[in-house]
């Protein structure tokens, strides 16, 4: 049956009751000069941070010594005008997934507009790991490599308004995927992949078949192929919720390996409020099982940059009006031989297409001329991007890719 409007607000107002009540929230205001634009009256940041999925690990912990606010977008780590949240406290990002949000602080600010947040990490010293991943499987937390950068603070440059007497609310999406990068010896390093978005409540909701989630399964809400949120279902109930998304319309991708992906077109989040329901508990999404081939090489930047890395995406086009969709993606691995190697494991049967109506079970239809055809490029910021179309129906394929600076 059709999901009315009074269901969406009362199950996501429970919900969100429930993961704020449930969050660990400090309230610290240490203030370390002015770092307010024109008033005289204060309001209140809020600062919550969640994360996207993260692959192959069971847990991805950083250490967040401090948020900082400026006035200023070009405000450098030395200025004055700086404001800090202090937080001190070691957060496992994979417990933040699904649309659930971990309240990291508060403090008053003078009213005024301000553009830029830090992000402040500790250092991994002495015998404790301040920053760390845990391979699935595993009982023994490995470094997570900290560039200098990273420790005196990753920028994000995001505009808000403080108004007198009100509070404004931060949320720092941290995509724990994309930001842990393999080294070739073993190791791992962080690349931070964050952004800040607004704190809104709505997004788009669904189930996935329970047989799923031993399987990796990802969903994302994609426009034009570019991932705008992702999230991994529940591993008890196979729920996923896409959270706190910008107006607009979405296609939602699922994948899993060793099965066919699918996309649901046009799926509206029609509100700041509103939340699109795309399966129920009852009728879940299914993937058809697949055969899989794999397109590895190497992605390499020419000149080389110490603070950017190259990544590797697979794009589908489903349906001969649909929009491109990212199946896979990896971050090129710069210190294994040869140097910038990448590896990605694509289904081949046909990808599935469905459009989205709020009459439910949405179809979902096989698109077989699109089977195992893919666009493969490499992409890194600041640099051209490249891409080659293969087609991996019969096997697989090698593309290597050097990318050179805008």
């Amino acid at each position: 049956m059709p999901f009315k409007a009074s269901q969406t607000a009362s199950k996501w107002g429970a919900r969100v009751a429930t993961t704020l009540a449930l969050a660990t929230a400090l309230a610290l205001a240490a203030c370390s000069g002015g770092g307010g634009s024109a008033g005289t009256s204060n309001g209140t940041l809020g600062v919550s941070i969640t994360d996207a999925p993260a692959c192959g690990f069971d847990a991805v912990n950083v250490t967040v010594s401090t948020v900082r606010v400026h006035t200023s977008s070009s405000a450098t780590e030395g200025d004055a005008g700086w404001v800090d949240i202090a937080v001190n406290r070691k957060i496992n990002l994979l417990q933040l997934n699904n649309g659930v949000l971990d309240k990291i602080g508060e403090v008053p600010l003078q009213a005024g507009k301000y553009t830029q947040l830090r992000l402040v990490l500790d250092p991994n010293t002495g015998a404790g790991l301040a920053n760390s991943v845990l391979l699935s499987g595993q009982t023994n937390e490995t470094p997570l490599i900290t560039p200098s950068a990273v420790q005196s603070g990753i920028k994000l440059v995001h505009e808000f308004t403080v108004v007198a007497g009100q509070r404004a609310d931060v949320l720092l999406d941290f995509d724990a995927c994309k930001s842990v990068v393999r080294r070739g010896n073993g190791s791992y390093a962080l690349k931070p992949v964050i952004q800040a978005i607004p704190f809104v409540l709505n997004g788009i909701d669904g189930y996935v078949d329970p047989a799923l989630l031993a399987a990796g399964v990802t969903v994302t809400a994609q426009q034009n192929g570019a991932i705008v949120r992702a999230t991994a279902p529940s591993a008890t109930t196979g729920e996923f919720f896409l959270a706190r998304l910008p107006v607009g319309s979405y296609d939602v991708v699922l994948t899993a390996n060793d099965h066919a992906s699918a996309v649901i077109a046009a799926v509206p989040v029609s509100s700041t409020t509103s939340v699109s329901v795309l399966s129920t508990v009852g009728a879940p999404i299914a993937l058809p099982a697949s055969a899989s081939n794999t397109v590895s090489g190497t992605a390499i930047l020419n000149p080389t940059s110490a603070t950017d890395v190259a990544y590797v995406q697979a794009l589908q086009r489903v349906g001969s009006s649909t929009p491109v969709a990212t199946i896979r993606w990896v971050a090129a691995d710069d210190s294994a031989t040869p140097a910038g190697s990448y590896s990605l494991s694509l289904p081949t049967a046909a990808p599935l297409l469905g459009q989205y109506s709020s009459s439910l079970p949405i179809g979902l239809v096989a698109q077989t001329a699109r089977a195992g055809l893919y666009s493969i490029g490499g992409v890194a910021a600041g640099y051209q991007s490249q891409s080659v179309d293969v087609d991996i129906s019969g096997a697989g394929a090698i593309q290597n890719f050097v990318l050179a600076p805008l």
